[in-house]
């Protein structure tokens, strides 16, 4: 199960370019990832400034 952006995205970017797998593309409201991309490293919500990000 892939990580999850919630709601307090601020849209930003941090998380798209710390994804090692590029994983994370901007959606029609906030950056979405895909789950078949995500390897579950957790780097997205280490550099996620407003901590949108949660652990499958």
């Amino acid at each position: 199960m892939a990580y999850k952006i919630g709601d307090d995205c601020i849209s930003c970017g941090s998380c798209a370019a710390t994804c090692p797998v590029e994983a994370i593309s901007e959606g029609a409201e906030h950056y979405e990832i895909d789950a078949e991309k995500c390897v579950e490293c957790g780097a997205c919500a280490a550099g996620c400034p407003v901590s949108a990000i949660s652990a499958p």
